[in-house]
């Protein structure tokens, strides 16, 4: 049964990862479509296709491997230059190379290879060209490079839009359809001893149990201070070692006044400052019992987007913290539990938290939190200003909305719109970047992963 539930988890958070990819390419399709751009295709995947049909102009998908997706829009880029005399004088300046030119720079062993570098990148550059002007056949005046800069960006940004969106359903869903798992007023039990500073029993009966306080009891008021939970009644009793408190519980529907006096203890405690220091406090040696309290509906968004900063965070130091994680492999430390997870890693934890031998809301809350989490990653990560994640085309619309308006203002004929396909080898060396840190997130998840428990 825990494999079963172990798999089930697995799946259950692939599936909510592929509704999340869908949404975020439907935020690029949507807008794509309401501003006239023929979509080729809406893919949910890469690899080879599982299934597909064609609706209208667009051929709608799934692919086998579930690591993303895309929409293909006509003419993401201006078409490509056709100068037929460049080429031929290209062509010419190569049948006349003769013998390789030493130079200052360097020897003809490095000269080549800076050739077949450059030859690599410019066959990049010409092949995605030739990509994008296949898409612009029969749709010239449908293209997306030619759309004003706002709808441009609006396109780009409906993909992280809508995961954001998605992470604030499912945080709702959490806070307000579930709950928060609250530590309550209500007596789950009673302590067995009074600990030393040790951890051994100085004290054989508790404050409580002399009291006559006994598990199910809801603690209503202290000294007359009205509690709503655990955190309050807590404050309240630590706050007054060696002094006799009035307590109101309800038992059994009714209330009942009674006495009772806070052993001290010295206990460990963090100020704001982050220092540790030993405090006097007192104990009634009572433990509380943990319910779902559902929070107000807007509670759930607005955590959402209080955790875009932390997340954020985790992002703009991804190197550092994939090169951490990297180390981890060598020196077998523990990983950080607040680091960068690949898919393998969240399916692990999917798959442990459905595993567990938690009551079966708290798990579903634990995989809900989960896909939450991650939307808003996907979210987040997606804005990085980089070609070829949206934010980077987000900045190539912006370049070109700024040259075209710099233009205006000193009445010059309009410029060329900016041809982002120079931008490939950048393009390649992040998709080479980020392909490394998913394989060493996916190594360290395999070897030594993150776990719950």
């Amino acid at each position: 049964m825990t494999i079963i539930a172990f798999v089930i988890g697995i799946v259950v958070l692939v599936v909510g990862l592929a509704i999340s990819i869908a949404l975020h390419e439907l935020g690029h399709l949507a807008p794509a479509k309401a501003f006239g751009v023929r979509v080729g295709q809406y893919m949910i995947g890469f690899g080879p296709t599982l299934w597909s049909r064609r609706r209208g102009e667009t051929e709608y998908g799934v692919k086998a491997i579930p690591l993303g997706g895309y929409i293909s829009m006509a003419g993401m880029y201006p078409p490509g230059p056709q100068d037929a005399a460049d080429a031929a004088g290209a062509e010419e300046q190569r049948a006349a190379g003769g013998a390789p030119t030493i130079t200052a720079t360097g020897t003809p062993a490095r000269a080549d290879r800076r050739s077949a570098r450059g030859r690599f990148f410019q066959t990049m550059v010409q092949d995605a060209r030739a990509v994008n002007d296949e898409t612009m056949i029969g749709a010239e005046d449908r293209v997306f490079y030619r759309l004003p800069m706002w709808k441009r960006i609006v396109i780009m940004l409906g993909g992280p839009f809508m995961n954001l969106v998605f992470a604030m359903v499912l945080f709702a869903l959490l806070f307000t359809g579930i709950g928060v798992q609250t530590a309550t007023s209500t007596v789950a039990s009673l302590s067995d001893c009074v600990p030393a500073a040790d951890g051994t029993c100085q004290i054989a009966e508790t404050p409580a149990a002399q009291a006559g306080i006994e598990p199910g009891d809801r603690i209503v008021s202290i000294d007359g201070t009205p509690v709503a939970d655990f955190a309050e009644a807590s404050a309240l009793i630590q706050s007054a070692p060696d002094r006799t408190l009035r307590v109101v519980v309800e038992r059994d529907g009714s209330e009942r006044a009674l006495t009772v006096t806070p052993v001290p203890i010295t206990t460990s405690v963090t100020d704001a400052d982050g220092e540790v220091r030993e405090e006097r406090v007192g104990f009634l040696g009572i433990r509380p019992t943990a319910e779902f309290v559902r929070q107000p509906i807007w509670a759930g968004p607005a955590a959402a987007v209080e955790n875009v900063g932390a997340v954020a965070g985790v992002i703009v130091q991804l190197p550092v913290k994939v090169a951490d994680t990297a180390a981890t492999l060598f020196t077998g430390e523990e990983r950080d539990p607040n680091g960068p997870l690949s898919v393998v890693g969240a399916s692990v934890l999917a798959g442990e938290v459905a595993a567990s031998e938690a009551p079966v809301l708290n798990r579903v809350a634990g995989i809900i939190g989960l896909l939450g989490s991650l939307n808003l990653a996907l979210c987040v990560f997606n804005l990085i200003p980089l070609l070829p994640l949206d934010g980077g085309h987000v900045v190539v619309a912006l370049w070109d909305g700024l040259k075209r308006g710099w233009a205006r203002i000193l009445r010059r004929p309009a410029p060329k719109p900016v041809d982002a396909t120079r931008l490939v080898p950048v393009t390649f060396v992040v998709v080479a970047a980020l392909g490394l840190m998913g394989g060493i997130l996916i190594l360290a998840d395999l070897v030594n992963p993150i776990s719950l428990f």
